[in-house]
């Protein structure tokens, strides 16, 4: 409906500290999707405010996509050294350098979904800055087309929804998990970091909605994340008019 066109940018950058290849480096990797075209300029512009703050922050979201990747990749570089050389420099005159600088980011972005209705956007980023393990996280954005709102569970479903819908989470996890009762998943590690609730971090798809648990959320680091599909059926009765279009336009869609 909107002739929505999409592109992206890579960027691979890997710089040393004082510029010397001999001493650590940080690595960043950034493949940023964003909107190249629409026949509704207002759509692909807002569009790309949003995926720019979704993914560098509030102060590139006026920048053009290049300008903010550029930007976003010299303040990086920048700051690692300004950050580390100083430390670096006292550890070399001490005999007494750590094996913490070296540095990497990672941020990658696409088009997950596009239809006439809805948009989703994932980013999966990952950072090491010293310490046991580096982190990552994925994220969904998803974007109301006719309104540019971004979508929100309460959009999805009717008033006094979350009681029903953590229970039918605690479900769907005990099945995918072949297991009897909520006791025997805590006993696994879920729920130990945080409570299994319904969380903003989902995405439509056509068997159901998808809602994702990044690690930390309700497990260990060591559980890795985790994904629970409830399907359309099961949740049908909790389902908003909004929510019934926008699921049959996605199966639809998949047909």
């Amino acid at each position: 409906a909107y002739a929505l066109g999409f592109d992206s940018i890579q960027v691979h950058e890997a710089v040393h500290l004082f510029g010397d290849t001999a001493k650590p480096n940080c690595n960043l990797t950034i493949n940023f999707a964003f909107a190249r075209q629409s026949s509704d300029v207002r759509l692909k512009d807002s569009l790309n405010s949003f995926f720019l703050f979704a993914c560098f922050g509030d102060r590139y979201m006026t920048l053009t996509p290049e300008e903010a990747v550029k930007s976003y990749t010299e303040r990086y570089v920048n700051d690692y050294r300004s950050d580390l050389e100083p430390m670096y420099r006292q550890e070399e005159e001490e005999d007494n350098i750590g094996n913490w600088y070296y540095y990497y980011k990672g941020i990658e972005s696409n088009v997950q979904l596009c239809n006439s209705l809805l948009l989703t956007y994932r980013i999966d980023y990952n950072e090491y800055t010293g310490g046991a393990h580096g982190i990552y996280t994925t994220s969904f954005l998803n974007f109301d087309l006719r309104s540019l709102n971004v979508i929100r569970l309460d959009d999805l479903f009717e008033e006094d929804y979350q009681e029903t819908l953590t229970d039918l989470l605690w479900k769907q996890l005990m099945a995918d998990r072949k297991v009897g009762t909520r006791q025997e998943l805590e006993e696994m590690g879920y729920g130990i970091t945080g409570p299994l609730e319904p969380t903003e971090n989902f995405y439509l798809s056509p068997k159901g909605i998808n809602f994702y648990y990044n690690v930390y959320d309700i497990a260990p680091y060591s559980m890795g994340t985790t994904e629970i599909t409830l399907p359309y059926e099961e949740i049908a009765p909790l389902m908003s008019s909004e929510f019934s279009t926008l699921s049959r336009t996605i199966k639809a869609n998949d047909q």
